[in-house]
């Protein structure tokens, strides 16, 4: 049987070293470990594996931006964020980059192998402690993406993340964006809905139901 080449990255020595061992098995191949999501992307273009297991939060580029980049070339390895981040908005901006797994690192002993083989089979997992509030959220955008007040996707996704107190630095984070075209889209929701205040849009946010 094949064995499955994984790309390890990480910026946390101690983590690193026990997903390798973790993943000590005859169906794997851990072929490397890298601290930073620059070096994902070489790694990755260099060495080709099967299957990608990533941080969000890493030096130099984060995972989720490191994820795009990779997917962008055109070659499509599977792609899994083992994290800490529990946040909603961490998940949909993985999953939208386009990762199968999101998996926290609280759960990693009993559900990263079941990520694995979900993803391995080209079918998406999430932990199961925020898998729930992940497809609520995906189904909340399905009914408001026509163009909601005129607001395009990416306002309604600005919106969503405002009104549930983020600021432009880690909107722009998770939406690999600028900080300033963050503000320009704020600015724009805010005239688009009449609004003054972040209160009136998380106010609207809740009535279009983008947030609970």
């Amino acid at each position: 049987m094949k064995r499955l080449r994984i790309l390890i990255a990480d910026d946390h020595t101690v983590v690193a070293e026990g997903l390798r061992r973790m993943l000590d098995r005859p169906e794997f191949e851990v072929i490397g470990v890298v601290a930073d999501g620059q070096a994902m992307v070489r790694e990755a273009s260099r060495l080709r594996p099967d299957l990608i297991i990533t941080d969000v939060a890493m030096p130099v580029m984060n995972g989720i931006d490191a994820a795009r980049k990779i997917l962008e070339q055109g070659w499509k390895p599977k792609i899994i964020f083992l994290t800490m981040y529990s946040e909603i908005a961490y998940a949909r901006a993985a999953l939208s980059a386009g990762a199968l797994g999101y998996v926290l690192k609280s759960a990693a002993g009993h559900e990263l192998f079941a990520a694995i083989r979900e993803a391995s089979a080209g079918r998406i997992y999430i932990s199961k402690t925020i898998a729930g509030e992940v497809e609520q959220l995906g189904q909340r955008r399905l009914v408001t993406r026509q163009g909601v007040d005129g607001l395009t996707q990416r306002q309604l996704e600005v919106l969503q993340l405002l009104a549930e107190g983020r600021q432009a630095k880690e909107i722009a984070a998770v939406l690999n964006l600028s900080p300033r075209t963050v503000e320009f889209h704020k600015y724009r929701i805010m005239k688009a809905l009449g609004a003054r205040t972040v209160a009136d849009l998380a106010r609207y946010a809740v009535k279009q139901g983008l947030v609970a």
